[in-house]
Parts: C-alpha cells; structure tokens; sequence
C-alpha cells in the first residue's frame, strides 16, 4: 500500500475492499470497517459539509482505557504496590465534547483533568470526576487561582496545587493564611535528564518550569516553617514532550525517583509521583526513535515506567507511590481527523502538443524536436535539452522577440514533454536519472481548508501527519502533487508526506474525476491543532462532527459543532458585523443617488452581503 495506511494506520484505519478509507471499530473488533467517504455522503446528505474535523468517540474510549489498563496490567506484573492515577492535560485539546468524553470514559478508571491556567480549572471545576481523581494544578499561578483550587477541596475535588518556584509558595501559604483551609500540594522538580528530538527543550534544566535542587529545598523549608509540610504529597517532573526512545524515559523516570527517595528521606510525606507527558504517538509507523515516530508500545512505556518506579522504591526501602502520568498527545491525537475536498489542481504536463507554427521562433521547433528522440535511455538528456529551451523561450518572451502566443505554445510543447516523460519513469522498475527533477513538477491540489486554521503545527514545526485520499485506492494514482490551502499565503502548503517507503515531497494522487467530490484525509489531529489555529485571512473553525461507531458497522451522529461563520470571525477581530451591514447600506443608497446603480437592485446587492456575512468561511 503506496500510504502505509497498514503501519501508521493501528488498526483503526484501513482500506476496504471497495477502495475507501475505513473506519475499524476498537470496541467490535469483529464489526466491518466503516466507508469514511460513505459517512462523508451521509453527512453531506444532512447539510454537514467539508471541510471538516471528524471526531471518533469510539478511538478515544479505547485510547484512555488502553493507557489505564496497561498500567493495571504492568502493575499486576510486576507486583508493584502502588496505583495508577492518569490526568489528560486539558491544553492538548480543551474543547467541551472532548473533554466531556474522556471524563466520561475516564470515570471507571478515576481519570482525571490537568488544569494549567484559571480558565482550565475553571473547566475542571465544572466536571463530575471520579471520587478518587486528581486535578492537577500546574503553570503559573495567581493567589485567585490558588483559592480557588484550594476552596475546591470543599466540594471533594481532590486538587492538586504543583509549587513551580519559591515565590509560589509564599503565594500559597498567604492564601491558606487567610482561609484557614489545608491545600493539597505537589512540587515540580526540573530534572536534569535531557530527552533525544524535535522537544528536546521541553526537558532537562533548560526547560520553563519547575525547581532545580536548591529552590526544591528553599520550599521544603518554608512549607516546614508554615505548618505546611503535611500537605505535600505529590512530587511532579516533566519527562519531556512525545518522547520518541523508550531508554530516555528510563533515564527520566530513575532520576525523579532519586528526589523522590530524597524528598522521603527529608521527612516529605509523598504519596504521588507524578511523571508528566511525554508518552508519544507514531504519526509515521516507522517505529523507531524518530522525529515524527517512537519506538515503544502504550505498552513497554507503561511496564518501563512501572518497573523502573518499583526498583528504585525497593532500593531505597520507600512505599511504593501512585504513579500520575499526564498522557494528552497518545490519548487524543487518534480520535480526530480533517477532512477536506479539492476544489481544483494546477497541472505540470499536458496531454498534447500544439503544431509549431511557420513564424514561430526557431526555439519553439527545436523545443518540439525533443519529443523526436525522447525514450527511456535518453531521459536525462531529453529533460536538459527540453528545460533549456524553453528558459531561453521565457528570456525571448521577456526582451519582447517573442508574443504570448508563441510563448503559449512552447510552455505547451514543454509540458507534454514532461507528460511523456513522467509517463516512461512510471513505466520504469526503480530509479531513474530524473526522479528529483520530477519532483519540481508535481501538481498542485488547490484544497478547501486553512493550513493555519486546521494544521498550524504542519507550518509552524514541520509536524508530519498521515494524509491520504479517502477513495479510489483500489486505482494506481496517477499523479503526484502538493496540497495548497484556501488562504491566500504562499505559506498555505503541505509539501511533505508520510507513505510507505518514508517521506516524500509529494503525494500520489488520482486525477480528479469529473462526476464526484475528491476527499483527501489527515490524520491523527486531534493534539493542539484545533486549539493553536489562528485567523489567517479571517479562515475560522471548520464544521465539526462527532460520531460513534456502531458494533453493527454503522455509525452514530452524537454532535455537530457549525464552523464559523463571517460575523462570527468578524467580530473576532473587533467588527461589528451590525455596523458593517449599516455601513454597507449607506455605501449601496450613495450609488443609488449617484445613478451608478438602480433602486431596484438594492434589495439584490444588499441580500448578497447579508448572505455572506452570515455564511460559511470556506469554500461552498
């Protein structure tokens, strides 16, 4: 399979039989894959139109209960004596059907949130958790925000208030001063541990938060001397973000067990050892310690967390902790997937050749006499002589010795060339002398989405997700392209994929067909790309959709998010869509008055302006 789908795919996206992209139900294995375009045809059928982000309730169910009963069973294995208490960091996706779903399915397993700002422990807040989950409070924080985290425990949150620096705990003990409430305290602890790849930063001593050793014992003392030591019984450190070599959480994990250990020994009454993100997620199913892969399961990442914990408390003779991990890429990232169509393509060949004309300049017939000895021997060489002539064509045209007819007539000879070119590699077994070269050529699928909006990662870091058509691929594709977004910026491209054989700087794809939409899907987008997008060209969120797959091989709508629509985005930016619609007004009766346009098509041009002030950003 030219995509990888059966590597990157886990199982949970396939190809049928028929040639879709199919949706693989986790929680029935035996149930048939659901057509991903068939479900685009239903929801197309209810006004639900792409673009859009569709949201697999059934993938995040599996995910959380993949983590929580990984750890159960790398704790059963192992003997440890401790339990398992997972967070999800509401800042990797901190949209309400989300978060009200892994609290959902988080229940049975005592999931909790992780809060880093007043605004997500105010969404914490607002949620049923388990009796026994946590909420963790990390990030920089305000005496508002400690009072309020601290005045929850009233309600039977268990809320966890993680010390970043010694200044934060003087902020701590002031407001407990003035409630005269217990917190529930933890500490971060910056390690020195430096994990491999793109988020290196995100660890070792360099990283943003967290105490190094001196400021970890200038608050022990304080707590101390404030009464407060008591209530310090987590200890957090931050492995680092999607940790890509399973020996660097070794290496984390032991190192925060020694301040552990340590902190124990000091007369810390710890109980929670909480390791933070880091669990990755392979977008590109190479399984190696990779920028865009890991090289570890949920697996061997839970059993080497477990293990390493269990040696080094037995070591030590210290009980053995609740282990908190802050998994949100490997919990969410799978369920979500954009969905977008092409609107149109920009060719780089041409199915034929216009005659040379008697005036036409003798480059264009020597251009022409390439076609004359092209063959699969000569390719190079026809690739040379065809590029030179026309680049002397282009200078021509621009001295002005040549017209734009004939102009248009080489660029067309040239382009059929190329055709015919593309047409012998492909018929070739392995490489050949020009596959860079053709590279330069590949299309563009101008498609109705936002890189931006949808995919800011793509542009900003060079994140790499799967992208595939969604039909046809029981075809050959019979072109290659690079995707161009809807935005008018030249940055709105995507020009790396991710196929079977690795990466690539253009997608295989099929020529449009002329009776039917062409979808293209990427994957694996549920982590921090529908919260990071930004406005560019006033683009805003697309149409979102939850469904459930059913054990029937169905699927269940459970909800639909309409994406933004002008007024909407307009307001974003401080206008009034209301003014805007009076200003308009006056604009049209001014024209009426100065006889550039008819009263009877006021009512028409207004109409026209209130219709897309009140539509859809994308393409319809």
């Amino acid at each position: 399979m030219v995509y990888g789908v059966d590597k990157w795919g886990k199982g949970l996206i396939v190809v049928t039989d028929e040639g879709d992209i199919g949706l693989r139900n986790p929680l029935a294995p035996d149930a048939p894959a659901v057509s991903l375009p068939g479900i685009l045809s239903d929801l197309d059928e209810r006004g639900i139109k792409s673009p859009m982000v569709l949201r697999v309730s059934s993938y995040l169910e599996h995910e959380i209960a993949h983590i929580n009963e990984s750890f159960a069973s790398a704790i059963t294995r192992t003997g440890y004596k401790g339990d398992y208490r997972g967070v999800f960091p509401i800042k990797v996706n901190q949209q309400a059907q989300v978060i009200d779903r892994i609290v959902e399915f988080g229940h049975k397993y005592n999931y909790g949130l992780e809060a880093g700002s007043k605004p997500e422990l105010v969404i914490a807040l607002a949620h049923r958790l388990a009796k026994e989950a946590l909420i963790v409070c990390n990030g920089v924080k305000d005496a508002e925000f400690i009072q309020l985290a601290i005045l929850s425990r009233k309600l039977g949150f268990n809320t966890v208030i993680v010390l970043e620096s010694p200044k934060e705990a003087d902020t701590v003990i002031e407001v407990y001063k003035e409630l005269g409430i217990e917190p529930l305290l933890g500490v971060r602890v910056k390690l020195t541990n430096q994990i491999s790849g793109k988020w290196e930063e995100s660890s070792g001593d360099r990283s943003a938060f967290g105490m190094n050793t001196d400021q970890l014992v200038a608050v022990v003392d304080k707590l101390r001397d404030a009464g407060l030591l008591q209530c310090l019984k987590l200890q957090h450190s931050h492995l680092g973000s999607q940790v890509q070599d399973v020996n660097d959480v070794r290496r984390a994990v032991g190192e925060a067990c020694r301040y552990y250990t340590e902190l124990t020994a000091e007369g810390v009454p710890l109980t929670h050892l909480d390791l933070g993100g880091g669990m990755g997620v392979d977008y590109t199913g190479e399984k190696k310690a990779a920028e865009n892969s890991i090289n570890y399961t949920v697996e061997e990442y839970c059993a080497n967390v477990v293990e390493t914990v269990s040696y080094a408390m037995d070591e030590a003779e210290v009980a053995h902790p609740t282990i908190v991990t802050e998994s949100g890429r490997a919990v969410v990232a799978t369920s979500s997937m954009l969905v977008f169509n092409v609107l149109e393509s920009t060719l780089y060949d041409a199915p034929s050749a216009p005659e040379v004309a008697p005036d036409d300049n003798h480059l264009i017939s020597d251009l022409a006499a390439v076609g004359g000895y092209l063959n699969a021997e000569r390719l190079q060489e026809c690739w040379n002589d065809a590029t030179f002539y026309r680049n002397e064509l282009r200078a021509l045209f621009r001295r002005g010795y040549i017209d734009l007819r004939q102009m248009a007539r080489g660029e067309r000879i040239y382009l059929n060339l190329m055709a015919r070119i593309k047409a012998l590699v492909a018929a070739q077994k392995g490489e050949t002398d020009v596959d860079d070269q053709l590279e330069k050529l590949a299309d563009i699928y101008h498609c109705n989405f936002s890189l931006f909006q949808s995919l800011p990662d793509v542009w900003a870091i060079d994140q790499l997700h799967p992208i595939v058509p969604l039909q046809m691929l029981n075809q050959t594709p019979d072109r290659r392209a690079v995707l161009s977004d809807i935005t008018c910026d030249s940055d709105g491209k995507v020009d790396k994929f991710i196929l079977a054989d690795g990466v690539s700087p253009s997608l295989p794809v099929h020529s449009l067909p002329e009776d039917q939409p062409y979808h293209l899907g990427v994957f694996f987008v549920g982590a921090y790309q529908e919260t990071l997008g930004d406005l560019h060209n006033l683009f805003g969120d697309t149409n979102v959709v939850t469904i459930d797959l059913r054990a029937d091989g169905g699927f269940d709508l459970l909800h639909e998010q309409e994406g933004d629509t002008i007024s909407q985005v307009m307001s974003y930016v401080e206008f009034d869509p209301t003014d805007c619609v009076a200003a308009f007004r006056k604009l049209v009766d001014g024209a009426i008055s100065a006889g550039t346009l008819k009263a009877s098509e006021r009512k028409l041009i207004i109409g026209a302006y209130r219709d897309s002030i009140n539509g859809y950003t994308y393409y319809e």
